[in-house]
């Protein structure tokens, strides 16, 4: 009998529910995949939303899109700019903008309201985007920089950070909006009025210089002051100047463009533009900076004030134009990297006298912020490494070349905070150096960075061991995120290897939304593809590493078709379909004999071996061939 009543009570309570008025909404609006993104620049960006209701089973009949060049004529339901009247269509991500040409600086505010199987939805909350700067001649400012004394250029390269302001006078009209392009390359920093600008770090993303050159946009409005204003940037090495030489691509010493515009309510619009008249110093605290190496910093050289506007630069160097770096300006759409969690050390032990060693108790890459207070020269040392020796100390055999340390030098006489700006490292122990007494485990924080995105996924089982294992993943995944998907985040290497991520990639996009990541990596792929229709096995090319695999570039492919399965975008496809079949053709001219594709080099790169210590087998018989590898690859 009970079980009668609770089939009627719930057979009841489904037809009073399909009885009733479904309720549709519209969220989650965005435009390339982004909520009101700033820095547009393909001309037709694609808008995209998603349909909240009650009831199940709803399915989208058609949509109306309005899009407008003020909030108040959206309001007014005026799409000056498109409106597409009802279009009978189930699309609801990637329908492109089909209005008026949008120009430079462009503010777009949009809307949308669909149809459904179920009913009509109201308006959607509004949502906007804005155009970038979209023809050369938008730029006023030019490239600035200049070479210095200090720069070692070979070896273990050493280059200084380099330092540049601009102080300059607004009058006492009220500034409606303002906006600073930049690019530093190959890292920047800025700053207006003492006060960073964005929370962004390692800033911008990676790619072939000479192919392409991201820049920024932020609004910066609420950083000026009536009068007197200063600009301040800080230019970092990167992957701009080489950490090897030889070894590692060099481009050259660090530059940037910069371009704040100011418009006045009353329509005036002002220009504070890069060029000869920004002043420059390498004398600076960080002494060196470099991907491999670390970064040194004295804090007996800061320059209190250099950002701001009452500052003496007498003894400051004036800056210098320099030359394009040859790739196209773009604005940069995939994010940047920064501070996406924190670690707090677990325990902290004294290996030798004076050596102490901190344990923040698990893998992470990022960087230590530390605060510790001793006397003026007093040098800090940090050592990086992933696993201690059996006498407790720290294991680096396998960073090869790299140092990965940073020296912090102390000014003295106060606390003092500080973590590095222009390196980074993957670790878990730092091997302390330098302190007059054993530091608290308090005095440190490890600061984890990579490309912000959202993880969107999540794994958690009854079996302790799985959940583990998800859990290394996670974090090697994220730990590997920098504007590229790298292969490591600790020795001197760091290269977007593109075997590594082939299948791997889909996996992450259970985990996190690497869409922009994965479609800006496919142009890096196709930047770095040779004349001939060659595919190099990293991209972006700081190496020179083309070996003709089917399995490291059929990444390119496999990369793409995943952005369309996970994500149901086929732009990359039809962006990149000519370059791949390029490559393909390539292949099969080349390498195809009675349809076996006879070419693959790296084989079974981490197949099982004969014990977990080994990384290849040592019998070769257990290794597929390469026609196997090759032929399959080609094929798929």
């Amino acid at each position: 009998m009970k079980n009668i009543f609770f089939i009627c009570l719930f057979l009841s309570m489904s037809l009073a529910v399909s009885g009733k008025k479904a309720q549709v909404s519209i969220s989650c609006l965005k435009t390339e995949m982004l909520v009101n993104p700033q820095n547009i620049d393909c001309p037709s960006p694609r808008l995209s939303w998603e349909i909240l209701s009650d009831v199940r089973d709803v399915r989208q009949v058609s949509y109306h899109i309005l899009v407008s060049t003020s909030l108040e004529k959206l309001n007014r339901e005026e799409g000056d700019l498109w409106d597409t009247g009802d279009v009978a269509s189930d699309q609801s991500a990637y329908v492109s903008y089909g209005g008026d040409m949008l120009d430079s600086r462009t503010q777009c505010y949009w809307k949308v309201r669909v149809k459904t199987n179920k009913g009509i939805s109201a308006w959607s909350e509004p949502a906007s985007w804005e155009m970038g700067l979209l023809h050369p001649s938008d730029w006023q400012a030019v490239w600035i920089g200049r070479a210095f004394p200090q720069d070692k250029l070979e070896g273990n390269t050493r280059v200084p950070a380099r330092y540049l302001r601009k102080p300059f006078n607004l009058n006492s009209k009220k500034v409606r909006k303002a906006t600073l392009y930049i690019c530093g390359l190959g890292f920047y920093e800025a700053y207006i009025n003492g006060k960073k600008i964005g929370d962004q770090v390692l800033a911008p993303t990676p790619t072939d210089y000479s192919k392409s050159v991201k820049y920024n946009r932020f609004d910066v409005t609420g950083q000026l002051l009536k009068g007197a204003n200063a600009i301040g940037v800080i230019l970092g090495n990167g992957r701009y100047t080489s950490m090897r030489m030889p070894g590692v691509r060099h481009f050259d010493v660090p530059k940037m463009i910069a371009q704040l515009e100011v418009y006045y309510e009353d329509g005036e619009k002002r220009v504070i533009a890069s060029d000869a008249s920004w002043k420059i110093t390498a004398e600076g605290p960080i002494g060196t900076n470099n991907e491999f190496d670390g970064e040194e910093y004295d804090a007996r050289k800061e320059m209190p004030g250099w950002n701001t506007y009452p500052f003496d630069d007498t003894k400051w160097l004036q800056a210098e134009v320099v030359s394009l770096p040859g790739g196209k300006l773009e604005a940069q759409l995939n994010r940047n990297m920064k501070v996406m969690d924190t670690v707090k050390p677990i325990g902290i032990t004294e290996s030798a006298p004076g050596v102490y060693i901190l344990d923040m108790g698990q893998n992470m890459v990022g960087w230590l912020r530390m605060k510790v207070k001793g006397q003026s020269g007093d040098t800090l040392k940090l050592r990086f490494a992933e696993l201690l020796q059996k006498d407790g100390s720290i294991y680096t055999a396998n960073l090869r070349t790299a140092h990965s340390a940073d020296t912090y030098i102390l000014k003295g006489n106060s606390m003092e905070e500080w973590q590095p700006t222009f390196t980074y490292h993957g670790f878990r122990f730092v091997e302390l150096t330098g302190f007059r007494e054993k530091p608290s485990l308090s005095d440190f924080e490890g600061q984890v960075i990579y490309d912000e995105m959202e993880t969107t996924g999540n794994l958690e089982t009854s079996d302790p061991m799985i959940n583990r294992i998800y859990k290394n993943a996670y974090w090697g995944i994220r730990g590997n995120y920098r504007g590229m998907p790298t292969d490591c985040p600790q020795r001197d290497e760091r290269m977007g290897w593109l075997g590594d991520r082939a299948v791997g990639s889909q996996g992450e996009s259970y985990i996190f939304n690497n869409h922009l990541l994965y479609a800006k990596w496919l142009d890096d792929i196709e930047q770095a593809q040779k004349e001939n229709g060659a595919v190099p096995d990293v991209a972006p090319n700081y190496w020179d590493v083309c070996t003709d695999n089917m399995t490291w570039p059929g990444a390119y492919l496999i990369i793409a078709n995943m952005l369309y399965d996970q994500f149901g975008d086929k732009q990359p496809i039809i962006k990149h379909y000519p370059s791949m079949k390029k490559w393909m053709r390539y292949m099969k001219d080349k390498y195809m004999v009675d349809h076996i594709m006879t070419k693959d080099n790296f084989g079974d790169w981490c197949m099982p071996p004969e014990s977990p210590e080994l990384i290849h087998s040592k019998d070769p018989s257990r290794i597929t061939e390469a026609e196997v590898l090759g032929t399959t690859f080609y094929y798929y």
